[in-house]
């Protein structure tokens, strides 16, 4: 297969971790061919087809000089058999607008995987409203009273920004209300900014949960991210320790009950995000943690990513 990453600056990648780097070394191990660009990198006329500026790359298995590249070339995403859209958050216009182009390919015969309408459709704050049965009290609002009395009702609350990623942005509230109002002026700014508020799980304490979906299917091992100190964040990006673990029961009832939704709609990879019982995110845009579950465990998730992806083109060929 000739496979195309749309995705951040390759040079920027830390290959000990990333996940993207982890399907690439998987799909060459298997003799498939790698492309890279960036969104800024995508074009479309009139008359033509959506062109993107790629540069072909081979892995060298050398961490210090891990890949070698092509100069750039044009080339319409259509000519390859799969177009993996990669881009880290945040969802900003720029992301949003790069869904629209990846439409139109697919529009022209592009497979574009996770299905951009998905990309849009799924914000990853949002996502889980659709499912109340498996999430803990949550409020959506821009309104400040609003808040106050969802404090007031749960006593220790999280409050979140709906764009924030890697933990950005999030604060915990205690019962004494303390800083409350400079919170909330902070994350609606004046009431023109929508807010996500959840009640304080303190199971976070054992590390807040990621659960891949891949192919519908759940991967046997979450890796739970667990604040260290005083943080109250589990995120990596925000210091949090990866631990990998076993599914629960829980856990397999939530993806089990998810993963099929998700895959039908064109998300062959979901980060399910759980703190004890409860879902607090669907990540849909580059979900992670492929490495540290396999360094763990001995699981290979991009081993069953590829495996996955082959068998959604395979599908497609043979129908």
């Amino acid at each position: 297969m000739n496979l195309l990453f749309v995705a951040d600056a390759i040079e920027h990648f830390k290959i000990y971790k990333d996940t993207t780097f982890a399907m690439m070394r998987e799909a060459q191990r298997r003799g498939h061919r790698l492309a890279v660009c960036e969104p800024a990198h995508l074009h479309w006329q009139r008359g033509g087809k959506v062109m993107a500026r790629v540069r072909d790359i081979t892995l060298t298995g050398d961490a210090s000089h891990w890949f070698t590249a092509s100069e750039p070339r044009e080339a319409a995403l259509a000519e390859f058999d799969a177009v993996l859209m990669r881009k880290d958050p945040p969802f900003d216009s720029e992301y949003f607008y790069s869904t629209h182009l990846l439409e139109q390919a697919e529009r022209e015969g592009a497979r574009v995987f996770n299905k951009p309408r998905a990309l849009r459709d799924h914000p990853e704050k949002l996502a889980i409203l659709e499912f109340p049965q498996f999430i803990g009290p949550t409020l959506v609002t821009r309104e400040a009273q609003d808040i106050r009395r969802f404090h007031t009702e749960h006593r220790d609350i999280i409050l979140k920004p709906l764009d924030g990623m890697g933990g950005m942005g999030i604060f915990r509230v205690g019962p004494d209300a303390l800083n409350l109002g400079s919170i909330i002026e902070t994350l609606n700014r004046d009431g023109s900014q929508s807010v996500m508020v959840q009640k304080f799980l303190p199971e976070i304490a054992d590390g807040d949960k990621r659960v891949l979906i891949i192919g519908g299917q759940p991967v046997p091992y979450c890796l739970a991210r667990i604040p260290q100190g005083t943080e109250v964040r589990g995120n990596l990006a925000a210091g949090g320790l990866g631990v990998a673990r076993a599914l629960t029961l829980r856990d397999r009832e939530i993806a089990e009950a998810l993963g099929p939704v998700l895959h039908a709609r064109g998300l062959l990879l979901a980060g399910v995000d759980v703190i004890g019982d409860c879902v607090t995110e669907i990540n849909v845009t580059s979900p992670t943690c492929f490495q540290e579950i396999f360094d763990q465990t001995g699981c290979d998730v991009a081993a069953l990513f590829i495996d996955a992806l082959e068998a959604a083109l395979a599908q497609k060929t043979s129908g």
